[in-house]
C-alpha cells in the first residue's frame, strides 16, 4: 500500500495541464507525427450518442462495500471552438429531455489540447489548483490535455504522447489527481481525491474515454478506499436535435468566452487558488449556468451577465493559503 501511494504522489509531480490557454515551447515538431496527433484530436469533434459507465472493482478498506455501478446515456455534440495549430479547444454540449423544454441544451465539460506546453496546472487536493512549469524535456513531442468543469473552472490535466500503433490512435496519461466527480460529491464524503490514469482512443464508431481511478482518503497516512473503472463511449449519431446545441452555443459563446477569460486572469494573477467547498458542491456552476441561460433567453444583456459572472467567480474562490492547505502543499513546506 505504502509503495503504491509513494508512486502515485511521485507521478503527480509530472502531471501536466495549463489553466490558461498557454504558450508553447516553439520546438519544431516532426510534421508527420504532429499532423497525425492533430487529426486524432480533431476527430473527437462531432455528434454522438454517449454512454457513461463507472464501476468500483476492488475494496482496499476493511468493511467497505463496493457501490452499485453508475450508468447513464444521452446525446452530445463536441465542437471545435478554437484551433491555433498547437492549441485546440473542444466544447461538449449535452442535449437532454428537459422539464420545461422538449430538448434542452446543457453546457458540459471542455477539453483543451496544447502541444509542448510550457506550464501546467495540477490539482493538489482540498479544492486547490496550482501552476507548475513544464520543461522542454518533459513536454517534447507531447500534448497536455486540459479538462474544465461546466462552469469553466479547472478539473484535471495531464501531459502524454499520442501514439498511432497497431491501427489505433491513443493518448494515455500517467496517474494524475482530480476532485470528486459531480455524480458523487453531492452524495458521499468518504474519500477525498481520485488518482486516475486517463485514456482517449479513436474507434471505428467514434471514440472512447477510459479512466482507471483509485479513490484516496487523505489523512496523515493516505489510504486507498477502492478502485473504479470508467468507460465513456462516443458513438457517432445524428438521431437527436443537433440544432438545439448549435443554437445554444451561438447564443452564449460570447458569454462563455468572458468566463474563460476571467478564470485565466485569476490564474495569471495568483498561480495557486482554491474554489470554496460550499460553492464547489453546486452553487458556483449553478449560478454561472443560470447567467448563460438568461443571456440565451435575452432576459439579461451580455455586459451585465459578464459583470455578475466575474463577481461570482471571485466570491467563490480564494487565494489565501490558510484557507486551503492541502497535503501536497504541506509536503512542499517540509522540504
Amino acid at each position: 500500500m505504502g509503495c503504491f501511494w509513494i508512486a502515485a504522489v511521485f507521478v503527480l509531480w509530472s502531471a501536466a495541464l495549463a489553466l490558461a490557454e498557454p504558450q508553447t515551447t516553439g520546438t519544431a515538431p516532426t510534421e508527420d507525427t504532429f499532423l497525425r496527433d492533430r487529426k486524432a484530436i480533431l476527430a473527437m469533434a462531432g455528434n454522438y450518442h454517449v454512454t457513461f459507465s463507472f464501476r468500483e472493482t476492488v475494496s482496499f478498506l476493511d468493511g467497505y462495500e463496493l457501490k452499485e455501478p453508475y450508468t447513464s446515456q444521452g446525446h452530445e455534440t463536441v465542437r471545435v471552438i478554437r484551433d491555433d495549430g498547437d492549441f485546440i479547444s473542444l466544447q461538449h454540449i449535452l442535449v437532454v429531455d428537459g422539464i420545461w423544454e422538449d430538448h434542452m441544451p446543457i453546457k458540459h465539460w471542455r477539453q483543451d489540447w496544447v502541444y509542448e506546453p510550457k506550464q501546467i496546472f495540477e490539482y493538489v487536493g482540498r479544492h486547490v489548483w496550482r501552476t507548475r512549469p513544464v520543461d522542454a524535456v518533459e513536454g517534447r513531442g507531447k500534448w497536455a490535455q486540459l479538462v474544465y468543469q461546466v462552469d469553466d473552472s479547472p478539473r484535471y490535466a495531464a501531459v502524454a504522447e499520442w501514439t498511432h500503433q497497431y491501427g489505433a490512435s491513443v493518448w494515455n496519461s500517467s496517474p494524475t489527481w482530480r476532485p470528486l466527480p459531480r455524480r458523487e460529491r453531492s452524495k458521499r464524503d468518504d474519500y477525498d481525491v481520485l488518482v486516475t490514469l486517463n485514456r482517449h482512443a479513436l474507434t471505428p464508431e467514434g471514440w472512447v474515454h477510459e479512466q482507471d481511478s483509485s479513490k484516496i482518503i487523505l489523512r496523515k497516512e493516505a489510504q486507498i478506499l477502492a478502485r473504479e473503472i470508467g468507460v465513456n463511449t462516443y458513438t457517432a449519431s445524428d438521431a437527436f436535435k443537433i440544432q438545439v446545441a448549435e443554437d445554444y452555443w451561438n447564443n452564449t459563446k460570447e458569454f462563455w468566452a468572458e468566463v474563460r477569460a476571467e478564470w485565466r486572469k485569476l490564474h495569471d494573477e495568483f498561480g495557486t487558488f482554491g474554489v470554496k467547498p460550499s460553492d464547489q458542491s453546486g452553487k458556483l456552476y449553478n449560478q454561472i449556468l443560470l447567467l448563460a441561460k438568461n443571456v440565451r433567453e435575452e432576459k439579461l444583456d451580455l455586459e451585465t451577465a459578464v459583470v455578475r459572472a466575474r463577481e461570482i467567480i471571485r466570491a467563490s474562490t480564494t487565494t489565501h493559503a490558510a484557507e486551503f492547505k492541502s497535503p501536497v502543499r504541506l509536503q512542499d513546506e517540509k522540504r
